[in-house]
């Protein structure tokens, strides 16, 4: 029995794959000589733009909104100062590799009567300073801790060939 059944399969198998093949394709060959028949399409021109305009961002020495806000007494302080400039033949600290603003404050302790900020770079690395501590690109000298929050004054151009200014910045804790 299980020859007949394999000849009748054999049948039914040879028989739907008959009906798959033929070379009957008029249907086809009519539509596409319809769409060939048809005038070509008008391709739009390539729209024109307006130049791009630099922006010049002239409020560099302003405080961040993002900032703590910092005493009148405190600017007064800084801008009496003159002859502001950063020390380029100081060593370069590990934290002075990396922006101001992806560094960020994750907790502080007290350890032989100094007290420590602990601050994580952008890499993951955690690293301690204290007063007096340099970090940021911009000459920052940490000035300031708290349990809450460093701050740090920077020194940056002011815009002309030799004039520079002190900004101050602050690193709050994470997670608060």
């Amino acid at each position: 029995m299980s020859k007949v059944w394999r000849l009748a399969l054999t049948a039914v198998s040879a028989a739907l794959l008959s009906a798959c093949g033929g070379d009957n394709f008029d249907d086809l060959d009519a539509f596409m000589a319809e769409k060939r028949a048809r005038p070509g399409g008008i391709i739009a021109p390539i729209p024109t733009f307006p130049a791009y305009e630099a922006f010049s961002y002239s409020a560099t020495a302003l405080r961040s909104p993002f900032d703590r806000p910092v005493e009148v007494r405190d600017i007064t302080q800084m801008q009496a100062i003159s002859a502001i400039e950063p020390d380029e033949n100081r060593a370069k600290e590990f934290l002075e590799q990396f922006t101001f603003d992806s560094l960020a404050m994750v907790g502080s302790l007290e350890r032989g009567g100094t007290q420590w900020t602990l601050v994580r770079d952008p890499e993951g690395g955690v690293h301690r300073v204290r007063l007096g501590n340099f970090l940021g690109r911009n000459h920052g000298k940490v000035v300031e801790m708290t349990d809450t929050y460093v701050a740090v004054v920077e020194i940056v151009s002011d815009g002309s060939a030799d004039g520079w200014v002190e900004r101050p910045r602050t690193i709050e804790l994470s997670g608060i």
